[in-house]
């Protein structure tokens, strides 16, 4: 960054003991300055050049800088690169200023080539055309009444009032009136052919706190900046009153924005960000600082995230405010995620709006009639997932109370019980179906991304099931290889809170070589921290990609690709549904399902159960696997294919699953009664396989010898019925038998 050298700052005022002087000693010289020229290569305060060829000049809109964007605008929006070729690199700016065009005369241009004064002579003259009645002007014997501007560069006369010409006047008051010998040097040096930022318009104090706040922007060099924003939020800082970031609390800050044609909502943050570094460079950071806030400021305590605070400003009980806050910390310091966190806060907040209305104004009321009060009013919920998260984490709230005994007058009945919650039904995983991951999976397909790193993250969330949080916050290097090779992305499951190993193929491998290769040329001077950085305000590279970023790209991808179900409906689908996919494909592929929850990385047997759900296809292939023949010994056939084929197979699933038999199963339907008095073996409905065949021989011995029994006693009826289920035995046993050696030859 090269500057111009600055004004020193005034004494500390009063009201801020230390502070000016703490700023004073942490600001360096070079950000000491009124006027900082921006060199277009400051990661933070630049950016990429402009695409017109020697353009000092960062760009801002597609590939141009402001000047060269309007520029570009002007002329109807040509091709880019044909303007980038042909535009010239000199701004106005840059050029050397035009005398008015009455000859002799050496004041600056104010419009239609003429100066203030011959303006309004040309007004007067009736507006003709300007160049033709300036050139009939009489040409002028003055000299220059009060010098030649001061810049060294500029021949115009100067002004009055300064010793400057009418458009470097201009200039030096918009810089905040800086000194006259440094600005005529600074203009004529770098005549605002770079981007600036000036300060010198605000007190003091203020400009002391701005300097340090740019100072730590780009120290921090995690989001960029433009220059011009930063100009916009000092002129709102000078036309305020205020000699101090500080002055006002925080929740009056924004008050100060000007409301009207003066707004200007683009400055907020910064203004915000602003007062935040300025507050803690007074009273440091920590918990001392943010526990007595009603908003903590999570960054501020050292919790990186998505959430940046924890608003308490809703939970109107004083005792139940100070708990939330001691419960949130607590929760916190012991590893709960922020997100987790400011969940339990605004169950709690929700909570507090219950008990305003029922008149609880004490802990000791907080009784079991009063939890079922609140019960029943989040009833309406339905049995939703918020629903059984709000009991859930109120019932953890009363256990650590109870637990770190916060508060012992809390109430022995104030008790969650596990009838409470809601039975929320349990959902099948939602795999998507084969076509539509076919077209998901097309190589023209997944060309059609626009950035490229969201093709890998798509590969790797559909081939690894990995959560879309985990796959974006994928660190730079994630490969590993096994002594053989083999490579494994290596992830941290931040649900489980471990690091884990998948499996994954040369393809894949490759892919994520080439997406390193692409961070490394976009971030070539410091190490590479993450494989997905953040697209914008990430000028270090080390911030990963948020999740919500790709979700929101992957619906205008889903629509590029016209993907569409089996009804021909376009396709709406979620990061996580490859998840379910790929677990439900590997356990309808046979895969042992404590290998899938290997790879799935679950905690439990249970986790990967939701996913052990066999399709009714696998599992009709694995029931025609198995040989059937009924009671006389003959095969079973089903309905045929289609609708019937499926109702039939569907009844049968029910048959098998809830009347079978010691040794095979009844097909009769559940809605029908058994006619048949005699044993099963003698029934039309009866249907066995191999797998019974030792049940099988001991039940012909059996019945032999019940035969033999009833002949001698004379009991023929009871001879002759046994002696057709001896008869279906024989039968079944042949048939299975001879099924059995056939499939020992085939093997052999």
């Amino acid at each position: 960054m090269t500057t111009a050298q600055g004004q020193p700052a005034k004494p500390a005022q009063r009201g801020r003991p230390g502070l000016t002087g703490r700023l004073m000693a942490a600001v360096r010289p070079e950000f000491r300055l009124d006027t900082l020229i921006i060199d277009p290569a400051d990661p933070v305060l630049g950016g990429r050049s402009c695409n017109v060829s020697g353009c000092e000049r960062a760009a801002r809109l597609h590939g141009l800088c402001d000047g060269h964007y309007q520029r570009w605008d002007r002329h109807g929006r040509p091709g880019m690169a044909e303007f980038s070729a042909a535009a010239s690199a000199a701004m106005r700016a840059s050029a050397p200023l035009q005398p008015c065009l009455i000859p002799g005369c050496g004041n600056g241009r104010n419009s239609n080539g003429l100066c203030v004064g011959h303006i309004r002579a040309w007004h007067r003259a009736g507006q003709p055309p300007a160049r033709a009645w300036a050139a009939a002007q009489p040409p002028l014997s003055v000299k220059a009444p009060h010098g030649t501007c001061r810049v060294p560069s500029c021949a115009l006369w100067a002004t009055a009032k300064t010793a400057l010409c009418v458009s470097h006047a201009a200039r030096w008051r918009k810089r905040g009136r800086p000194d006259m010998a440094e600005f005529a040097a600074a203009d004529g040096e770098h005549p605002l052919t770079r981007d600036y930022i000036t300060v010198g318009p605000l007190e003091p104090h203020l400009r002391l706190e701005v300097q340090y706040v740019l100072q730590q922007r780009h120290d921090e060099r995690l989001a960029p900046i433009q220059p011009a924003l930063v100009r916009r939020a000092v002129q709102a800082l000078a036309r305020s009153a205020i000699t101090s970031l500080l002055d006002l609390p925080e929740e009056r800050w924004e008050e100060q924005i000007p409301a009207g044609p003066l707004a200007d909502r683009a400055i907020r943050p910064f203004l915000r960000y602003a007062r935040a570094k300025v507050e803690h460079m007074r009273h440091g950071s920590g918990w001392d600082v943010e526990y007595p806030r009603q908003v903590w400021r999570l960054r501020n305590l050292g919790i990186q995230g998505p959430v940046s605070t924890a608003d308490f400003s809703g939970i109107r009980q004083p005792w139940l405010h100070d708990l939330a806050k001691r419960w949130t910390r607590w929760r916190l310091g012991s590893g709960v995620s922020a997100g987790h966190a400011i969940t339990g806060v605004r169950a709690i907040t929700r909570l507090s709006s219950f008990l305003a209305t029922a008149g609880i104004e004490h802990i000791t009321q907080l009784d079991r009639m009063a939890l079922e009060g609140y019960l029943a009013e989040l009833a309406p919920l339905g049995g939703s997932e918020h629903h059984g998260r709000l009991i859930s984490l109120l019932s953890t709230f009363l256990n650590d109370i109870r637990r770190h005994q916060w508060d012992a007058s809390l109430p022995v009945g104030a008790v969650i019980f596990k009838q409470d919650y809601p039975r929320a039904p349990r959902r099948l995983p939602r795999a998507l179906a084969g076509h539509v991951m076919a077209q998901v999976e097309n190589p023209g397909n997944l060309d059609r991304w626009r950035n490229p790193a969201y093709r890998v993250l798509t590969l790797l969330l559909i081939r690894c099931g990995l959560r879309i949080t985990d796959a974006a916050r994928l660190a730079f290097n994630c490969i590993v290889q096994d002594q053989e090779g083999a490579p494994y992305l290596r992830y941290y499951n931040h649900k489980m809170k471990r690091e884990a190993l998948v499996p994954i193929d040369e393809q894949l491998h490759a892919e994520i070589g080439r997406q390193q290769q692409r961070v490394q040329d976009r971030y070539p001077g410091a190490p590479p921290a993450v494989l997905f950085p953040r697209p914008l305000k990430n000028a270090a590279g080390n911030m990963p990609l948020s999740g919500s970023t790709y979700r929101q790209a992957l619906r205008p991808w889903l629509e590029r690709c016209d993907i569409r179900d089996q009804h021909g409906q376009p396709v709406h689908l979620t990061p996580h549904q490859w998840r379910h996919t790929l677990g439900t494909g590997l356990i309808n592929q046979d895969v042992p399902q404590h290998v899938v929850q290997k790879i799935l990385d679950h905690d439990s047997a249970e986790m990967t159960a939701h996913y052990a759900r066999l399709s009714d296809k696998t599992i009709r292939e694995h029931w025609e696997k198995a040989r059937k023949v009924n009671a006389s010994g003959q095969p079973v056939q089903l309905s045929p294919d289609g609708r019937l084929g499926d109702a039939a197979w569907t009844g049968h699933q029910i048959s098998r699953a809830t009347q079978a038999l010691p040794n095979g199963y009844c097909q009769l339907p559940l809605v029908k009664t058994c006619p048949h008095a005699n044993s099963c073996l003698t029934c039309p409905m009866f249907a066995t396989t191999a797998g019974f065949l030792p049940q099988h021989h001991a039940q012909r011995q059996a019945t032999l010898q019940i035969i033999t029994a009833a002949e001698a006693n004379g009991h023929a009826r009871v001879a002759e019925m046994n002696r057709q289920v001896a008869s279906n035995l024989d039968k079944i046993i042949t048939a299975l038998e001879a099924d059995g050696k056939e499939a020992a030859a085939d093997a052999s």
